[in-house]
């Protein structure tokens, strides 16, 4: 079994000597991002003997794991571990994270911070955003899960070559698991240990979720355009009615059209109208790409 470890990383050079010796008494393959640091991360990384993909500048998050993603494949791992290079994982964890891919139970893992008592370490507006992230991404899954936005996962050589993230930044991790339910690969959870001892976020929390936020919506626009725009649609559409009707009942009884009234009717028709002509035509491209993929 060919399991490859993957840290998408950078400016960790405080951390990533010692995440590297670690994980290099348990695993063979150590593979590195780093994404444009301007520090020594690639460089310790590198002499620590781990493979290193570098990338001239910041490309984000999501590019750092595609690249992951990509070398996987190239190199033809069965798992793919990823794991934050920012010191806040436990290597110890990493072997119950890949359990259930072992036990034919699951084809992408991941290691959650809502299954147990970890999840009072978390700080509070943390943990608000990425529930609020979560919620939003349920409702493009099969399976409902507790924790969207956990960077530490595994996944089966079947979804590294199925699946390629698109997203460079954090939206990424929303953008794999509605591609990975989409295309019915068996989504699990096991509970992890996690630090936020010291500053491990780069991001600031408001501009971060905003980001995540309209990935995630973004994501689910296109992979169930009925959903996201058929349903409004209808709701306007239906909204159009009523205000229809009570234009036409207006007029029948005083022979006088109120303004406000019928354009609100005009405005909220042509509105859903729109909506539910994007949703199909958009249902249909969609479609046919994946038609084309097969």
């Amino acid at each position: 079994m060919k399991i490859a470890i993957g840290l998408p990383a950078y400016n960790e050079e405080k951390n990533i000597a010692s995440i590297i010796t670690k994980l290099q008494d348990e695993y063979d393959f150590v593979i590195v991002c780093d994404d444009g640091s301007s520090d020594l991360t690639g460089k310790i990384a590198s002499k620590m003997g781990a493979t290193v993909i570098t990338h001239e500048k910041n490309k984000g998050y999501g590019a750092a794991i595609r690249s992951l993603f990509l070398k996987s494949k190239e190199i033809e791992v069965d798992i793919l571990v990823t794991f934050d290079a920012d010191g806040q994982h436990s290597v110890n964890d990493i072997a119950k994270v890949i359990q259930p891919i072992l036990d034919k139970k699951a084809d992408l893992v991941i290691g959650s911070r809502f299954l147990d008592e970890t999840e009072k370490d978390i700080p509070s507006y943390r943990k608000t955003g990425i529930k609020i992230i979560t919620k939003l991404t349920n409702v493009s899954l099969k399976e409902k899960i507790k924790d969207s936005q956990s960077g530490f996962r595994a996944y089966t050589k079947e979804i590294l070559f199925k699946i390629t993230p698109s997203d460079n930044g954090m939206g990424v991790s929303s953008e794999l698991l509605i591609k990975a339910s989409n295309f019915n690969f068996k989504i699990a959870e096991i509970p992890i240990k996690i630090s936020y001892e010291g500053d491990t976020s780069t991001h600031h929390p408001v501009s971060h979720g905003m980001s995540v936020t309209l990935s995630t919506l973004k994501f689910i626009s296109i992979e169930h355009p009925l959903k996201f725009y058929g349903i409004p649609g209808i709701a306007f559409l239906i909204v159009g009615l009523f205000f229809t009707v009570w234009t036409l009942q207006l007029f029948s009884e005083t022979r006088e059209i109120i303004t406000n009234i019928s354009l609100l009717a005009i405005g909220t028709i042509i509105f859903g109208t729109m909506l539910m002509m994007t949703s199909i035509i958009l249902y249909s491209l969609v479609n046919l790409v994946r038609e084309n993929n097969n």
